[in-house]
């Protein structure tokens, strides 16, 4: 009502809620640690019988649940706390769609120490050069990464796959640059048993994706090449080449390099597949990929993230056909593929 106290006047609401938003991310990261959401996996519970089960003090097992209820991640009735349908899919480490330690890897130390130093990479348009950046070889950071992602990437793997029509089951030799888990080249051997391939990346962050391509039961066509992506022999021939998540770690210029190399590995009428975070040609929007640029202003000494126009205008300067943009809902990623 316009006469109740404030109405009509500017709010400070929007400010408040992003200055305190490191609440939110550390009680999620509390509630995973404390593995709370598998707790309440089989029905709700009374804040004194969770807290037994957590091994925690109920007042403290109180007050997050109650935060985690606020935000939308838990739900209250009579007393009890309970899963919500999106939390029970996500967060619950019984669930086969769990990503629970992707969430948690998101809110990292190492992440969150980055962003402290936000202010100093805008003055400086990000990070200083030198083996400390996230972009030096065998960075802990990326076996960490390996380890977590994998369930997060499961789903967009499985659209990738079938937008590239991995079910058609046709001869492939495909190319999996900066592999990390693996999961997408492991999930295009998956669906089609006639696809063999070859990933790229580190040495530790190679053995996580080959023991991923082991559960997968894809051993036999997953091999691997140990070294850096703009530096080892890739060989050719590849029907397909996958660019997961890699171009927004660089410029422009070193982005084409990479997609040169690529278009050479290629066999005639070969395919490269680019998953990023696009944002519309305003960078504004979808929300999640605009923001993600701040990523790499405090990661990277020049990464960004591309709209579909500046990625369709290094695929041309590499020598590539018109490119495909294929959205993958409901995730914030978006699949670009081109051809030679």
């Amino acid at each position: 009502m316009d006469n109740e106290p404030g109405a009509g006047f500017p709010s400070p609401a929007l400010f408040l809620e992003t200055a305190v938003a490191y609440r939110r991310s550390a009680a999620l990261r509390a509630a995973i640690d404390l593995d709370l959401f598998s707790a309440l996996a089989e029905a709700p519970l009374h804040v004194e019988t969770l807290a037994a089960r957590l091994g925690a003090a109920p007042r403290g097992v109180r007050i997050l649940c109650d935060a985690l209820v606020t935000m939308g991640i838990l739900q209250k009735d009579a007393a009890q706390y309970a899963l919500t349908s999106e939390s029970a899919i996500f967060l619950n480490r019984a669930s086969p769609a769990c990503m629970a330690d992707a969430f948690r890897f998101l809110s990292s130390a190492h992440i969150e120490d980055a962003f402290r130093g936000l202010t100093a990479a805008v003055r400086r348009g990000g990070t200083p050069e030198g083996p400390s950046d996230v972009l030096a070889a065998n960075h802990e950071f990326w076996l960490d990464f390996a380890r977590a992602m994998a369930p997060m990437m499961s789903y967009p793997a499985e659209s990738i796959a079938q937008i590239l029509g991995a079910d058609r089951e046709e001869p492939w030799k495909v190319l999996d640059i900066a592999a990390g888990h693996g999961m997408f080249g492991i999930t295009l051997a998956r669906r089609n048993p006639r696809a063999l391939v070859t990933a790229v990346d580190w040495p530790g962050v190679l053995a996580i994706a080959q023991d991923n391509a082991k559960a997968a039961g894809v051993t036999d066509r997953f091999r691997a090449i140990p070294g850096s992506a703009f530096e080892v022999e890739f060989g050719a021939g590849y029907d397909l080449v996958l660019l997961a998540n890699f171009l927004h770690h660089f410029d422009p210029p070193t982005c084409e390099a990479l997609l040169r190399r690529v278009h050479a590995s290629l066999a005639p009428a070969g395919r490269v597949a680019i998953l990023e975070f696009v944002p519309g040609d305003d960078r504004l929007s979808p929300p999640f990929a605009a923001m993600f640029a701040l990523n790499m202003l405090v990661h990277t000494p020049a990464g960004d993230t591309y709209t579909f126009p500046d990625l369709e205008r290094m695929l041309r300067n590499a020598g590539f056909g018109p490119g495909e943009l294929h959205p993958l809902p409901p995730g914030p990623q978006s699949l670009v593929v081109s051809r030679t």
